[in-house]
């Protein structure tokens, strides 16, 4: 898939100076990550900024992975000492869920403050994530999709925002926010397979490719259900007959590979194809 792959807009680079600015003073760090490519949606360059903070991993859009290698994932991820919890944004009860966990996290905080005689005050949680692995709903379905309440409190930048969930708990949104580059090609590819990096970055029948291969040795009959198709030996090949079954073709019948690979990338990103994961636990 060529050299490193490169994708640090300008607005990415501001958004990780605030981030910077900001985490001195919020309590916990919830890194989404999609639990269809874990590894590869963790920002890396985070590990620096964050330090010894308190750290919760979510795994958004399990609905989507397959299951048996998400719980393979979540086990892994526990017994490396990580706090996770899955969590179907679009179905679960997110507001119950995140303040039942966060409360856990904020015990020693609001013990120190009863010592000295203060108020309990709200547990101050960062949302961080790379793009498009679920932080706007998350944001939504927590603000009950209603503006989001404004509070300055000390300690933030002048004028900094907060979303106030409950009582319990603040939150502050961050931009979704991409490594500088990514040197392994795999993770570039999963990451743009998910639609967390510009498709512009690489080539979309590349992209189909890759997955084709990728399922040729986890999910060989992952076409079966969706397409019809049992045999991936021939990626060409196997790309023009989902164009033909799916009457992709330009004027004289000739299949339209552009419109095929949108429409096979776009049938995977939404689960159509089936729930499929693509990193395996080793």
């Amino acid at each position: 898939m060529g050299n490193n792959i490169h994708w640090y807009p300008g607005h990415m680079k501001k958004a990780t100076i605030k981030i910077e600015e900001r985490i001195k003073s919020v309590d916990l760090i919830i890194e989404l990550i999609d639990a269809r490519a874990p590894i590869s949606s963790i920002n890396n360059d985070f590990e620096k900024i964050i330090g010894n903070k308190k750290r919760l991993f979510v795994f958004t859009k399990s609905d989507l992975a397959d299951p048996a290698q998400t719980e393979r994932w979540k086990d892994y991820f526990l017994n490396d000492n990580k706090d996770v919890m899955l969590l179907d944004i679009a179905r679960d009860n997110v507001n119950k869920l995140l303040t039942d966990r966060i409360k856990l996290y904020g015990k020693e905080k609001r013990e120190k403050e009863l010592a000295k005689g203060m108020k309990p005050q709200p547990i101050r949680a960062m949302i961080v994530g790379i793009p498009n692995v679920g932080k706007s709903t998350l944001i939504n379905k927590l603000s009950k999709r209603k503006a989001a309440g404004v509070e300055n409190r000390p300690g933030f930048t002048r004028g900094e925002q907060f979303i106030k969930v409950n009582n319990d708990f603040l939150l502050v949104d961050t931009p979704g926010i991409l490594p500088t580059n990514y040197s392994d090609k795999k993770k570039a590819a999963n990451l743009a397979l998910l639609g967390s990096i510009r498709e512009e970055i690489l080539p979309k029948y590349d992209l189909v490719s890759y997955l084709f291969n990728y399922f040729k040795t986890y999910y060989p009959n992952g076409l079966l259900s969706r397409y019809g198709i049992n045999n991936i030996d021939d990626i060409e090949e196997t790309i023009k007959a989902i164009g033909t079954k799916r009457g992709a073709l330009r004027g004289g019948g000739e299949i339209d590979l552009e419109k095929t690979t949108n429409l096979i990338l776009s049938e995977f990103r939404n689960g159509l194809i089936g729930r499929i994961t693509l990193e395996w636990v080793k």
